[in-house]
């Protein structure tokens, strides 16, 4: 059941980045890519998580890759804020 429900969350991660993928096709936004590019790290964590023989969240590489994920999105927030925020851009 275990493994079934990390295939799950796998799937899931990998396809809400192509979700995100899809929305910086279409506005070139950097915050939508980095999204995407953390989902799909976290989708490729799971997978690793999945074929390994005792799955634990806790293990330092997958803590490490989880880490990973979570600072992209802290960047692409940073970053989203920063761009608005500059001086002589015009806001709408």
């Amino acid at each position: 059941m275990n493994q079934i429900l990390i295939g799950a969350i796998a799937m899931a991660c990998l396809i809400v980045s192509l979700f995100f993928l899809r929305f910086w096709k279409t506005t070139h936004d950097r915050f939508f890519l980095f999204f995407a590019i953390s989902f799909i790290v976290e989708g490729f964590s799971r997978i690793l998580l999945g074929i390994t023989v005792n799955p634990s969240e806790e293990r330092p590489e997958f803590y490490f890759i989880r880490l990973c994920s979570f600072v992209l999105i802290l960047l692409a927030i940073l970053d989203k804020n920063m761009r608005k925020n500059k001086p002589g851009r015009k806001r709408k």
